[in-house]
């Protein structure tokens, strides 16, 4: 189920910084799953793993999850 209000731009980010599902999960410390949830907007990040993603892929936070 999606959440409306909730627009993830994970993916974009990911790529850009050539780094898989599974590498970023790794990095971050949760499953591939929760990636792929993440960036199909099926998933709302805790605020350390938001934290942590934005991080990882070196991109503010605010640009990466939306919320309306």
């Amino acid at each position: 189920m999606n959440v409306p209000d909730f627009e993830c731009r994970l993916k974009k980010f990911r790529q850009e910084k050539n780094l898989t599902q599974e590498q970023l999960a790794i990095h971050v410390g949760v499953r591939r799953e929760t990636i792929m949830r993440l960036e199909k907007a099926q998933y709302n990040p805790s605020l350390k793993l938001a934290v942590d993603i934005a991080r990882a892929v070196d991109a503010p936070i605010e640009e990466i999850f939306i919320f309306r």
